[in-house]
């Protein structure tokens, strides 16, 4: 199975922000679309960096409460670990799991396509699951 089912069932929008950006303002976009990480990107398609709840806590140690006037440039990741809608979900969930991270933004072409989370294979999975339990009991009920 590929990460292009999962977003075929949750879309291909990612949330972004520009490297300008105030990390107040990166906050209130996390709070907004109720996302873990918002892709940084000066135009929407290329990726400049990656900002997650995890980096806003860091950056709160490094800079204290002064981190929320700071630009999203100086806390996010900039070495993103990416994935294309070909890449296959069991080696994006190891990719995951083996760099200690929670979302990989897709891209097609160079260009941002959407973000996958461990809480989308984590649903497809459970979805999995789901539809196999159901077609054991179908065939055991006749």
């Amino acid at each position: 199975m590929t990460v292009e089912r999962i977003l075929k069932k949750k879309g291909s929008h990612a949330a972004t922000v520009v490297p300008e950006a105030r990390i107040a303002d990166v906050v209130a976009v996390l709070e907004a679309e109720d996302v873990g990480a918002v892709v940084v990107s000066g135009d929407g398609q290329r990726i400049d960096g990656i900002i997650s709840e995890r980096d806003v806590v860091r950056g709160l140690q490094r800079f204290g409460p002064e981190v929320l006037g700071h630009p999203a440039r100086d806390i996010m990741t900039a070495d993103v670990i990416t994935c294309t809608a070909d890449d296959r979900v069991a080696g994006v969930m190891a990719l995951m799991d083996a760099r200690k991270i929670r979302h990989v933004p897709v891209i097609d072409d160079g260009k941002l396509a959407g973000i996958v989370s461990i809480r989308d294979i984590v649903k497809l999975r459970l979805d999995e699951v789901q539809a196999e339990a159901d077609a054991m009991r179908a065939y055991i009920t006749g």
